[in-house]
């Protein structure tokens, strides 16, 4: 089981950046996705962005390709989502997630495919 615990949200204005951090342990194997998400009150869960632990291959979706980043340090076993220009509708929860198969990144499953899932930050963008 891989453990995943996210950190840096807090209360922004919209227009400013935030960057998340998710710390990683308990790989076994080396083909990992490795995505950031984030739930609204009364919404589903969406899918922000995902990394490939084969190749460091980046995705994501077109509502935050120019604005969000992901990014991976090995060396500190962390994944960063750096979110710039935010936005009021960026206020959610925001969730990191591993699943077994870098292929999940382009996945139309990719929040039902993640096994692993960290607790969330809250991050909330004021007009």
């Amino acid at each position: 089981e891989v453990q995943l615990q996210a950190s840096g949200g807090g209360l922004v204005q919209a227009g400013d950046s935030l960057r998340l951090s998710c710390t990683v342990s308990g790989f076994f194997f080396d083909n990992y996705a490795i995505g950031w998400f984030r739930q609204a009150p009364g919404k589903e869960r969406e899918w922000m962005a995902c990394i490939s632990t084969v190749d460091g291959s980046t995705y994501y979706p077109d509502s935050v390709k120019g604005r969000f980043t992901i990014s991976n340090d090995s060396s500190k076993n962390t994944v960063y989502l750096q979110m710039n220009s935010l936005k009021p509708e960026d206020t959610a929860v925001y969730y990191c997630a591993a699943g077994i198969g870098a292929h999940l990144c382009y996945s139309d499953y990719i929040v039902q495919g993640m096994d692993d899932w960290g607790q969330g930050t809250q991050v909330t963008v004021s007009s």
